[in-house]
């Protein structure tokens, strides 16, 4: 007989008039994929939808502009105060409301942050005269704005609930304009609107109070707010509770984020990095929970059902907000609700969905293939003779190709050489902050078996076993295996690679020379310098790479600094001396062709970088003391490996590192989108 396994989490909340079939809410995203008048397109809605689909009881949409002409940050913002949008989001509104969720609005002024107003040139508006974090010179808003922007809030949560979203979330955090406002630290105004709490509170609660009396008491408003700043010069938690109970009793539920987006040592706490434990930013809700009687929302770092039913069970607040947990899987509702929690796509939280809407404007998932694709995704392909498929490889895409040629009525074989499925990533499973990596490797093997799978390990495939096979296709996904220079020295030889030290780091000795300034490198780096080492990265090019991926380069930089590990860029191994690395400064030839990240944050203290390039010269070397060096300098794919079984079917694909060495994010998409093609 069936026990939800999660009772508090999947019993029903009233906010207002409405009630709300559970209390895993999508948490307001974003969407950077919009028409030229920032309509949602068919994609953005199909976007939303499918969150709907999975089961959350509300899927709320981010970044609604109040004020189109004052107050946007980025160009991809829906208006609301363009009455001409109407029929976009009402396809999109209608489109989550369908699947039984409830359509959510967040109402969004991001004040002296308005980049893209001011480079309109238009004039844009702080809670105080300052500068912006572009350096842009920003005045205080006047009263007469202040009125007209509490018009506007409330004339844009009209028109939402017009366009049949059933609730709205002002944003008053994250340094937003109304936290700007909030923010002791920041609003010095000597009028009505300043200085005291009760003052610095007026604005937000006149845009509660306007919107009550626009869309109607019942109708609930959500406020989020930051329960602190999380960074020294900003308000405390003491603050965010004092805040916190100034809304009490106005608002239909106080939505408890962390942090400033603008902050950059604080931005992966409010979107927590792989470094932060689960649920990072709860406490602060849980505090301002014990002070107000208004039901409370927590969000960050959230994924897991056990969790989140214990969060809810335990009075630390009454519903928990998701965000990325949804982007890896939008079914998490469903299978949790099921007692399914061992089929849940885990979120690595390694950025890739922010790297993907910071560097192409759109979202994309390491795991979840269909992220971003949702449109295709509705769509299956053609119906096809089912095939004899066998995969050559256990890694990351040779784990999804099995998967999804299975779901395609193919009948698949997967041999593996080695003793477990998982692949080259099995090294970095002692590592604390890759252990939702961990679990995914694991969450992966898991499904293989289940879609049935015929799996062979501890099986190399030659021509002989795939004549007794006779496969239709073989997918090969032989990986890749360590690019290792030759150096000369009479310490080469007893350097390791990246892989080893992951593995064996009790063989490393004190001080540790990484050779390799890439993610891998990077990572490796802060493992060790967390477990004790004494690390140093050499890297040849001008900064770090952050592998496309620069909002995780912004956590790396934090933990670099935290630990104190010497970077030095562009300078090359030229020797392995028996008491070091010899690097060899070569300047700036080899200089990445991307937007600076982990560089900015990092080579301002760098002992042998840029504060001493002036008096560098191409060729200046100096001896890196180290017991230890471990080569980081990237990998080759298994190219001729490969060479004996492309004519042996009919049909051959190869994914992953053995056509070209990338990431989880590429690995898994190719070989989603190669099986369906089968």
């Amino acid at each position: 007989m069936y026990a939800c396994k999660y009772p508090h989490l999947f019993s029903p909340i009233r906010l207002g008039h409405t009630y709300f079939r559970n209390r895993l809410f999508a948490a307001p995203m974003g969407y950077e994929y919009l028409t030229s008048r920032n309509y949602p397109l068919e994609e953005t809605i199909a976007f939303y939808e499918r969150r709907a689909m999975g089961g959350a009881a509300v899927v709320s949409c981010g970044s609604g502009a109040v004020d189109s002409r004052r107050g946007v940050i980025g160009l991809s913002n829906p208006y609301l105060d363009d009455p001409t949008a109407l029929p976009p989001l009402y396809r999109l509104a209608s489109a989550i409301s369908r699947h039984g969720a409830v359509a959510a609005m967040e109402l969004q002024h991001t004040g002296a942050n308005s980049y893209i107003c001011a480079a309109r040139g238009e004039q844009i508006f702080g809670a105080v005269d300052g500068e912006n974090a572009m350096g842009q010179f920003v005045p205080a808003m006047p009263e007469a704005v202040i009125l007209e922007t509490i018009e506007a809030f409330a004339d844009a949560a009209a028109f939402a609930q017009f366009c049949g979203f059933g609730l709205v979330t002002i944003h008053a955090g994250h340094g937003w304009l109304l936290n700007q406002f909030l923010d002791p630290t920041v609003n010095k105004r000597k009028d009505r609107w300043g200085g005291s709490l009760e003052n610095r509170c007026r604005f937000l609660l006149a845009i509660v109070q306007r919107i009550k009396e626009k869309c109607g008491r019942g109708f609930p408003v959500d406020v989020r707010i930051s329960g602190s700043s999380c960074y020294q010069g900003g308000y405390d938690i003491e603050e965010g509770v004092r805040i916190a109970q100034q809304l009490d009793g106005k608002v239909d539920l106080i939505h408890v984020s962390a942090g400033s987006h603008e902050v950059p040592e604080v931005f992966t706490i409010t979107h927590p990095s792989m470094f932060l434990p689960d649920g990072a930013n709860v406490p602060f809700a849980a505090e301002i929970k014990r002070h107000v009687r208004t039901p409370v929302a927590a969000v960050g770092a959230l994924a897991d059902p056990e969790l989140m039913e214990e969060i809810i069970a335990s009075g630390k607040a009454d519903i928990v907000q998701v965000a990325r947990g949804l982007l890896a899987d939008p079914d998490l509702p469903k299978k949790a609700r099921a007692g399914r929690r061992e089929e849940i796509r885990p979120c690595l939280r390694c950025f890739e969905c922010f790297a993907g809407i910071t560097t192409k404007r759109q979202y994309r998932c390491a795991v979840n293939p269909e992220t971003g694709f949702e449109q295709e995704a509705q769509w299956a392909p053609s119906v096809c003779p089912p095939k004899r498929v066998l995969v050559v490889g256990g890694g990351i895409a040779g784990m999804q190709a099995a998967i999804t040629a299975v779901e395609r009525g193919h009948r698949v074989i997967l041999c593996e050489k080695g003793d477990r499925l998982g692949g080259v990533l099995l090294c970095e499973e002692k590592v604390p902050f890759k252990r939702l990596l961990s679990e995914y490797l694991d969450y992966q093997a898991r499904q293989v078996l289940k879609a049935g799978v015929e799996v062979h390990l501890h099986t190399e495939v030659d021509a002989e076993s795939v004549e007794r096979l006779e496969p239709d296709a073989i997918i090969a996904a032989l990986g890749s295996k360590p690019a290792i220079p030759v150096l000369p020295g009479s310490g080469a030889g007893r350097q390791v690679t990246a892989e080893e030290a992951f593995l064996h780091p009790e063989r490393l000795g004190q001080r540790v020379v990484i050779v390799g300034g890439g993610l891998v490198g990077i990572e490796l780096a802060v493992y060790l310098a967390g477990i004790g080492r004494q690390v140093t990265i050499l890297e040849m090019r001008e900064t770090l790479g952050d592998g496309g991926n620069p909002v995780h380069a912004l956590a790396l930089s934090n933990e670099i600094k935290r630990h104190h590990i010497e970077v030095v860029t562009a300078t090359r191994a030229a020797e392995i001396s028996e008491e070091g690395v010899v690097g060899e400064y070569v300047g700036d030839v080899y200089t990445l062709p991307t937007v600076p990240t982990i560089q900015a944050a990092v080579l301002q203290s760098n002992s042998f970088g840029r504060s001493l390039r002036a008096e560098l010269e191409i060729g200046t070397r100096r001896l890196f003391p180290a017991d230890s060096v471990v080569y980081a300098t990237g990998r080759d794919p298994c190219v001729e490996e490969l060479g004996p079984l492309r004519f042996l079917a009919p049909e051959f694909y190869e994914v992953g590192d053995c056509r070209c060495p990338r990431n989880i994010l590429a690995a898994t998409r190719e070989a989603h989108a190669i099986a369906r093609d089968l």
